[in-house]
């Protein structure tokens, strides 16, 4: 964190107009007490204002209205291209951007992975739900300029006990990591409630995909990695805005991406993955989820 030189009586940085020794002071104070023993910790332009909060949250109410459009028509026999033009609706009649579409060249509006695919499933009009199957639906939404995160999963028709397990788990270790991510915790504590979790259930968790900080960008720091140590990474600190989104597969942890289309994740041993994601808030008291 940098240095701050701020006198009491001088406005906050925060942008709250109250003076800095009535406001962030004591904050800041707190963080520089572990930065000097030893651990790493956020700079300002991770920590949001009241103002920034508001705007993601307001974004995050449009992004959970999506998937609520999509969980109101996902059906057997739909294509994956039918969601992706759900999401697209649903978020410009809000007033709202998808932010994948055209993010880093990808062309579609959401990402649909199904079965075996971990994460950035394209949609297409071929790739049609059958019973059976699990679907990943994560919808990012860009609202005045803030961002919004999440993702769920869906079972179609009559599906497997194993799989079913696999998707429940899955939710269960996202509660998990969420739980753990306390004020003046570490982000590394995150990524071991849902290692412990998870690996508890005979599963593995994915490495190399993570969550990230959110908001103001549609990636930024601080990566969450789903497997750690506590009391390690990244402090945690209120006002910092992040997804926590574990990737969790009932074989290996191994994975490989589409070389055709340069986006898809697999398991690279074939066998069903699942996710769930929320957008969350530290807070004093406590992580508040943002996005459903």
């Amino acid at each position: 964190m940098k240095r701050i030189h701020l006198k009491p009586q001088d406005p906050c940085w925060c942008g709250s107009g109250r003076p800095y020794g009535e406001c962030h002071q004591a904050f800041d104070q707190k963080i520089a007490y572990y930065k000097k023993r030893g651990h790493i910790v956020p700079p300002h332009s991770l920590i949001r204002t009241p103002a920034e909060i508001a705007g993601i949250q307001a974004s995050a109410e449009i992004n959970t209205a999506v998937l609520d459009a999509v969980a109101a028509a996902i059906h057997e026999g739909m294509s994956t291209e039918e969601i992706d033009k759900i999401v697209d609706e649903t978020t410009t009649a809000r007033g709202a951007i998808c932010a994948p579409l055209n993010y880093e060249g990808y062309p579609k509006s959401v990402c649909t992975s199904v079965n075996n695919e971990v994460c950035h499933g394209i949609p297409s009009h071929r790739r049609k739900l059958k019973s059976g199957d699990i679907v990943n639906v994560d919808v990012s939404t860009i609202y005045n300029g803030f961002y919004s995160d999440a993702s769920r999963m869906f079972m179609i028709g009559q599906v497997s006990d194993e799989n079913r397990r696999l998707v429940e788990e899955t939710k269960e270790c996202l509660n998990r990591g969420i739980a753990a991510a306390q004020a003046w915790h570490f982000v590394g504590d995150i990524g071991a409630a849902v290692q412990s979790y998870a690996e508890s259930c005979g599963y593995s968790v994915v490495r190399e995909l993570g969550g990230h900080g959110v908001g103001i960008k549609f990636h930024d720091d601080p990566f969450v990695s789903h497997v750690g140590k506590k009391n390690t990474g990244m402090l945690l600190v209120p006002g910092m805005v992040m997804t926590v989104e574990p990737m969790i597969n009932m074989g290996g942890a191994r994975v490989e991406m589409d070389r055709y289309n340069g986006w898809t994740i697999y398991t690279q041993d074939g066998k069903p993955s699942a996710q769930w994601e929320h957008t969350i808030l530290i807070t004093e008291e406590g992580p508040q989820i943002l996005t459903y």
